[in-house]
């Protein structure tokens, strides 16, 4: 069962489960600890593999989320991929397969991959994972396997809040208007076409993007550029609460590197940078937009130093997440998990189109 279709808070649950007989009971959680700046932290001492204790309390711990937006788990001491992966699958019914990546990433097996392949000395600013595409995951799942020396943390930030912080007259725009992702593909910047649609075959990335709602050209340089418009505000599912859910500001111009973006107009042109964001009629969105949207933000952001071994399970609707600038070797792996094809966009997303010229 998705963690979409739960009802209920964590706190509610464990005084549910106080009648049921002990030989059925679901294992409980300890006390989730909860500080100003900090993501709700759950400290643990697991007398079992971190897989079996995992699975154990999948109720418990997905309640948790539901409850608090994200948890931080500490004291599973995580060490390699296939056990990351068991924990992963203990925790959820579907692993989904990435399509439409920004950049790239390594692959492991089940369904975990490795963080997105992004400078180390360069933010990831705060955004909601595959926010652009019909299918997005509903619950992501971090572990940390190396932390970095300094820096590194994968901030969380309230959705809701954003949204109620953010000038009206902008969120009633977007909401009306939508955003629209511009990208242009090319092998040296980002994701390249193999990598973001699983294959470089022409017929079978034309017949993805028609049927999900993506317009796209191939240049005479055999580059391929799309365009595709997504709703900003998303009604959750389960709260019916309305969350500000996209990469608008993340993939936008004005949150690059300013050398990186000089460079890549250079090289580019304006029209052909790797990804840009823009108001869902087209028009440009300004550097004071991008820079009010990173500030609110900032404003609600919550972040905890990764140590080796931690898990973080994010609600991908309710919960941004950032990844910080860090030096040293760091590995997180990730899992995508629960997959959402949502109906009640507050925008109606456009109908796909056949291949045009822009």
């Amino acid at each position: 069962m998705s963690f979409l279709s739960r009802r209920g808070s964590a706190s509610r649950r464990r005084k549910d489960t106080r009648t049921t007989p002990s030989s059925s009971a679901p294992a409980l959680l300890p006390d989730i600890g909860t500080a100003p700046g900090r993501p709700p932290l759950l400290t643990v001492s697991p007398a079992e593999p971190a897989p079996r204790w995992a699975a154990a309390r999948r109720d418990a711990l997905r309640a948790a989320v539901a409850e608090h937006g994200a948890v931080l788990v500490r004291g599973l001491g995580l060490r390699d991929a296939t056990e990351v992966g068991a924990v992963f699958r203990g925790l959820t019914d579907t692993l989904m397969t990435e399509r439409e990546a920004f950049a790239p990433r390594r692959t492991y097996a089940d369904g975990v991959y490795s963080s997105t392949a992004w400078p180390s000395n360069q933010p990831m600013c705060m955004h909601h994972e595959l926010s652009y595409t019909l299918e997005f995951p509903g619950l992501m799942l971090f572990a940390c396997l190396e932390a970095a020396e300094r820096g590194g943390a994968t901030g969380v930030a309230d959705a809701e809040a954003v949204l109620a912080a953010l000038p009206p007259e902008l969120t009633k725009r977007f909401e009306r208007d939508g955003w629209l992702l511009t990208r242009s593909y090319n092998d040296e910047i980002g994701a390249s076409v193999a990598e973001a649609f699983g294959t470089d075959d022409r017929t079978v990335v034309e017949a993805y993007c028609r049927a999900h709602s993506i317009e796209f050209a191939w240049r005479p340089d055999g580059s391929l550029h799309t365009r595709q418009r997504r709703a900003a505000v998303l009604r959750h599912p389960v709260t019916g609460r309305r969350c500000w859910f996209n990469q608008i500001a993340f993939l936008n111009e004005w949150t690059m590197d300013p050398e990186v973006r000089e460079y890549l107009v250079d090289l580019y042109g304006a029209d052909g940078l790797p990804f840009n964001t823009r108001y869902g009629d087209g028009d440009p969105i300004g550097a004071d937009v991008v820079e009010t949207l990173n500030e609110v933000y900032e404003a609600h952001t919550v972040r905890e130093p990764w140590r080796s071994g931690d898990l973080l399970l994010v609600d991908n609707i309710r919960s941004a997440h950032s990844r910080e600038p860090f030096e040293g070797p760091r590995e997180v792996l990730v899992g995508l998990a629960d997959p959402v094809r949502p109906t009640d966009r507050d925008t109606q997303v456009p109908d796909a189109k056949d291949e045009v010229r822009f």
